[in-house]
């Protein structure tokens, strides 16, 4: 049975939802010179991307943006299978960093739990916050997101 597609935000649901979380990253952030925010590959890295250059529009901060790859820490390999892994890209130092890790969406906790693993790698951050576009519900580890861009719950079958 083929799959249905549906649009979660618009084009300008997404313009604004970006700008808000933006927003609440400046006001939660005490010293935005230690801000880095971290995507998640594959679709956190252009989310990051683009909160960067929103908090760069509305501060004048530029904030180092990386991307951390997390195929090798995750614990489900044998059901999702092993993709080739992608190239994990902190050309920054995150000792003492505020770290915001963004992904898109979060769902079970998985892929939120391989990525601290995996940043932890990298160096001993201050704080590690987490900023997802949209949060599904149905965790199985005890994870919640420091921004969410939209609750959308779904049943457990829904993709």
């Amino acid at each position: 049975m083929p799959t249905q597609t549906i649009e979660i935000l618009s084009a300008e649901e997404l313009r604004r939802t970006v700008n808000r979380l933006a927003s609440q990253v400046i006001e939660q952030v005490n010293d935005l010179s230690k801000l880095a925010l971290v995507g998640i590959y594959t679709r956190g890295v252009p989310l990051a991307e683009l909160l960067g250059r929103q908090i760069e529009t509305l501060e004048q901060v530029s904030v180092p943006v990386g991307a951390l790859d997390i195929t090798f820490y995750r614990d489900d390999l044998d059901r999702i299978g092993i993709r080739t892994p992608a190239k994990t890209d902190i050309p920054f130092d995150l000792d003492r960093k505020i770290v915001v890790l963004v992904d898109d969406v979060i769902y079970r906790g998985r892929t939120i739990r391989a990525a601290l693993n995996a940043v932890l790698e990298y160096g001993r951050p201050q704080t590690i916050k987490l900023l997802v576009l949209v949060d599904r519900g149905h965790r199985e580890l005890p994870i919640s997101p420091d921004f969410t861009g939209k609750l959308l719950p779904t049943s457990a079958e829904e993709q």
